[in-house]
């Protein structure tokens, strides 16, 4: 866990009012009994805390170093407790118990190890105290609080203590590691909402953008077909028709991916090969020139014979964005793996990896996210639609990347239950 400057100005706060309550509540029993703990040096213990506080406060305003910050803290705070303890008697008092919440404490700012670092030092400072006292290395703080106690009566206090502080440590990790745990799915669960959201605007500004400019669109292409067909052009205004022609065509892919994400229509479900349709995919990447020498495939998915029920349409669309996403990410050329697999519970996997130039942390983050795009020219919708198909199968998408390493993403989906003969044959998955 990352100690955070948050973290360590919340500690400064807890352990002032931790401190200010326990000076209230010495003073308020002190009124009432005059046996419960010297007054004077325990203000002189108050006052010292107070002191170090303003020190930790001027060390979180100037330094950087946290988690150094909030070790040193709790290893003052464990021998100020150590000292209340002396000042109080040792056995004959019950302040040890104020070790719990360093423990506490150390489990939440810092990590879980940290919190059985810090039942340990307090297990040994509490034992050496106390086995002073007893063997007379170390005098009572005063003569009216010795109490001849026995070996056994020692030893036992000690060995309570240490259970109860390892117990403590233990059950404030593990309440700890399930709150980061929560959190982290809270987290997750909270940027899936995002994208969902923004996949939703994404959806409504597409339509109404697709159906505003694909006709006037398919006029001006068909208008240039026509008058490049008719007139006689040179050299230059025929490469300059071409180019209104490519780009028309761009446009209408994108205005088509704008209509998939908005409205994917109805889609025919039936058992279908995974390794054919991925191969369809690739002949028509490879008829488009996108797909050359420079690159080469890897992977089971050519000996794969797994079937799977869904539609194949909307299979070769997750095959052809990740593909085309995949080479974009190879510009120099490289590897691209498929592999499908099939686990215990009969879900379905489909690795699809690269050897590219990989993901920054940022660029994992926001993949999915409507039009953003590592790649110039990029519409940032290919991976939009790969994740919104993904979802209508109730499936989960992995990205797995590192910097210039490559990416492999991996998509699960869970088995079907397919309602033709092929199903009751067994060639689909369950």
């Amino acid at each position: 866990m990352k100690t955070q400057r948050k973290h360590v100005f919340s500690l400064i706060l807890v352990r002032l009012t931790v401190i200010t309550s326990i000076l209230v509540s010495v003073v308020i029993i002190q009124s009432s009994t005059a046996a419960f703990i010297p007054v004077v040096p325990f203000y002189y213990l108050v006052l010292l805390a107070y002191l170090m506080s303003l020190v930790f406060l001027g060390l979180y305003l100037w330094w950087k170093y946290y988690a150094l910050q909030a070790y040193l803290q709790f290893i003052f705070d464990l021998l100020l407790i150590t000292a209340l303890v002396y000042i109080s008697g040792g056995l004959s008092g019950s302040l040890y118990l104020l070790y719990i919440f360093v423990i506490v404490g150390a489990s939440i700012v810092l990590s879980n190890r940290a919190a059985y670092l810090t039942a340990g030092m307090a297990a040994i400072l509490f034992g050496l105290l106390l086995d002073g006292l007893y063997f007379g290395l170390i005098p009572y703080f005063s003569p009216e609080q010795y109490r001849e106690l026995s070996l056994g009566l020692v030893l036992f206090t000690i060995f309570l203590a240490w259970s109860l502080f390892f117990l403590i440590a233990f059950l404030s990790s593990y309440l700890s590691t399930s709150l980061r745990r929560a959190r982290e799915e809270l987290d997750f669960a909270q940027k899936e909402l995002e994208i969902k959201e923004k996949l939703a605007a994404a959806g409504r500004i597409s339509a109404q953008l697709a159906h505003e400019i694909r006709n006037p669109l398919a006029a001006i292409s068909g208008s240039v077909q026509v008058l490049q067909g008719e007139l006689l052009l040179n050299e230059e205004q025929r490469s300059l028709m071409d180019i209104v022609l490519k780009e028309s065509d761009r446009i209408t892919q994108s205005i088509e991916q704008f209509l998939d994400l908005a409205s994917p229509g109805k889609q025919v479900f039936a058992p279908f090969s995974l390794a054919e349709t991925l191969k369809e995919t690739l002949t028509l990447l490879k008829a488009s020139g996108e797909f050359n020498g420079r690159y080469s495939l890897a992977g089971n998915f050519e000996t794969s014979p797994l079937v799977y029920y869904g539609s194949p349409n909307q299979f070769k669309q997750v095959f052809w964005n990740l593909t085309k996403n995949a080479l974009k990410a190879m510009p120099e050329g490289g590897t691209l793996t498929f592999n499908f697999s099939q686990d215990k519970k009969r879900a379905l996997k489909i690795s699809v990896a690269d050897t590219g130039r990989g993901l920054k942390e940022e660029e994992k983050k926001r993949l999915f996210e409507p039009f953003f795009s590592r790649f110039e020219n990029g519409r940032g919708l290919g991976l939009v639609i790969v994740r919104r198909i993904v979802d209508d199968y109730d499936g989960k998408i992995e990205v797995r990347s590192e910097f210039r390493k490559g990416t492999e993403i991996i998509m699960t989906f869970p088995a079907r239950e397919g309602r033709t003969k092929a199903a009751a044959a067994g060639m689909i998955l369950n």
